[in-house]
């Protein structure tokens, strides 16, 4: 048991390690903090999708800006688009579960919002219809995937793929990415 223990920390610790030694990617998260910075500061809003364990991701990370990360501060406008559970059921069964995202970015979407999608694979469908309606929408887009970075790698402005094909470990990577976000755009807008 304790092997098996060290081996799953040790595959976490190697994942963190390829993504803090991968130059570009850093930089990408770099451009990502600053967009959703300047969203901010134009008021705008920040939006948050995912499904399954990334759903719960995209929520959590939807709580870091809207209540607090680190500081005391006023909230910030940010929202993970599936808790209303009457919309999305009404919408998965009405019309399909691949539009429960892009039908709610057409109607609460503002051009300038920063829309960022949690998918491990990158192929989630609803994500993908969800980006390309915020592209329409004038939005920034931010998807959050595993290695490939699958089809959101096409409808995305900035992606942070994480060097991984390990479900776990990518879900590991979005929320301490997620975290460093947070704190430096919450640093950078309060001080």
């Amino acid at each position: 048991m304790k092997s098996f223990i060290q081996q799953r920390i040790e595959e976490s610790v190697e994942t963190k390690n390829k993504l803090l030694a991968d130059e570009q990617l850093l930089q990408t998260i770099e451009r990502a903090s600053a967009a959703i910075l300047q969203a901010l500061k134009n008021g705008n809003k920040v939006l948050f999708c995912g499904n399954g364990g990334s759903a719960a991701d995209a929520q959590h990370l939807a709580a870091e800006f809207s209540g607090r990360f680190y500081m005391n501060r006023k909230a910030l406008p940010a929202e993970a688009l599936h808790c209303n559970t009457s919309y999305l059921t009404a919408v998965a069964n009405d019309y399909s579960f691949d539009v429960i995202y892009s039908r709610i970015i057409e109607g609460i979407g503002n051009k300038g919002d920063v829309l960022i999608g949690l998918s491990t694979s990158g192929n989630s469908k609803n994500i993908v219809e969800a980006f390309k309606t915020a592209r329409t929408a004038g939005m920034v887009t931010i998807a959050f995937t595993g290695n490939s970075g699958g089809a959101m790698k096409a409808v995305a402005d900035y992606l942070i793929n994480i060097p991984s094909i390990n479900t776990p470990r990518i879900q590991e990577s979005h929320i301490m990415v997620g975290h460093i976000i947070c704190e430096w755009v919450e640093q950078a807008y309060f001080q």
